[in-house]
């Protein structure tokens, strides 16, 4: 057990706290962690999500990883503390428990389960002389009042990186698109979210774009992030189109692609494409059903050695015909926003491929 912890002192209104620092192992031993489900009366943890947790662990070999967010700590009043000038005097045994965590248990968990707890020291806040109304009014606090970042201003934000990433190449991509007079995507993307003033055809978010074309790219890509920043060699995988173009850095293929696909989109439904408000072709619904699409039609323009603007001119006009026999219209009339709807629409333009170029 650790015997003397330095700290800080900070005064607020709830009360005095103190921030000091522990290595990730050691903090591990000596608190706490329980789920509301093991102790109603007492407990204030949501259920530990081990996904979450897999995904800090795996994090943690990224060689930039940080954790500048306090764990926070609430000690038990049954702990021997001893609070000096400018340190903590610890005299509890060396496998107690001095308190349980409040907030940060993914964080913790997470680095625990990798490899490199010894490498980190971890910021950590201790309270004491917490009551549970206390306890539960801090975690819902610090959980209920953060502000979901927008995921176009994160993945806008890529684009400071200095290394390769699929999240990178899809948001460099968005933006060419969205910047060049003669793409199908001129002044479509609300970058950063948001609709420009004077901009009223920006009918697509920047960061739906973007994270339906990385899954194209990649199926883990935080992992490749964090191999391209080692130099390490990423692998292969014929399930996703785009990935061996991004792999030999050929970024400029994935665009010229794209470019014919939704090039040919815009010239089949010009009346869609002229009206992107009116209908939901151009907007999330249109977007996602034509990505999930895209691996077959890829497949089959692979085959015919031919991803060529014509190649997708021949897709989307067997399309049209489906429509039209069917009387569908592309409105939320006949396709909700929903994720059902997306798939529906995406297998009505696969079956009209094979019903008219069968």
């Amino acid at each position: 057990m650790i015997k003397k912890l330095p700290y800080i002192e900070i005064e607020q209104p709830i009360g005095n706290f103190y921030l000091t620092k522990l290595r990730a192992d050691i903090l591990s031993n000596i608190v706490n962690v329980i789920p509301r489900s093991k102790d109603n009366d007492k407990a204030i943890q949501r259920e530990e999500s081990k996904k979450r947790i897999q995904e800090i662990a795996e994090y943690c070999s990224d060689p930039d990883a940080t954790f500048p967010t306090p764990i926070i700590i609430s000690i038990y009043d049954s702990t021997k503390i001893i609070k000096k000038e400018h340190f903590f005097e610890i005299n509890s045994d060396d496998n107690e428990k001095i308190g349980e965590v409040i907030d940060g248990q993914h964080r913790l968990r997470g680095i625990q389960k990798s490899e490199y707890a010894t490498e980190f020291e971890l910021p950590v806040v201790l309270m004491f002389n917490l009551t549970e109304e206390e306890k539960a009014y801090v975690f819902s606090i610090i959980n209920s009042k953060q502000t979901k970042v927008s995921s176009s201003l994160i993945y806008d934000l890529f684009s400071l990186s200095q290394h390769r990433s699929p999240t990178k190449t899809a948001h460099e991509i968005a933006r060419a698109l969205n910047r060049n007079p003669k793409s199908p995507f001129y002044k479509r993307l609300k970058m950063l979210g948001k609709k420009i003033e004077g901009e009223d055809k920006a009918t697509l978010s920047q960061g739906t774009f973007v994270k339906y074309l990385v899954e194209l790219i990649s199926k883990h890509p935080d992992r490749d992030y964090r191999l391209s920043k080692t130099n390490q060699d990423l692998s292969a995988d014929d399930s996703l189109p785009f990935r061996n173009y991004f792999i030999q850095d050929r970024d400029d293929v994935i665009l010229k692609i794209l470019t014919n696909l939704f090039m040919a989109l815009k010239d089949v439904f010009p009346r869609h494409w002229e009206n992107p408000n009116d209908n939901i072709l151009w907007k999330t619904t249109g977007y996602i059903a034509i990505i999930k699409s895209f691996p077959k039609l890829y497949d089959l323009g692979r085959q015919k050695n031919d991803l060529s603007y014509e190649f997708f001119i021949n897709v989307f006009d067997a399309f049209n015909k489906t429509l039209y026999t069917e009387k569908l219209t592309l409105t939320s009339e006949d396709f909700p926003s929903n994720a059902q709807q997306q798939s529906r629409l995406s297998e009505i333009l696969l079956d009209s491929i094979e019903k008219y170029n069968s």
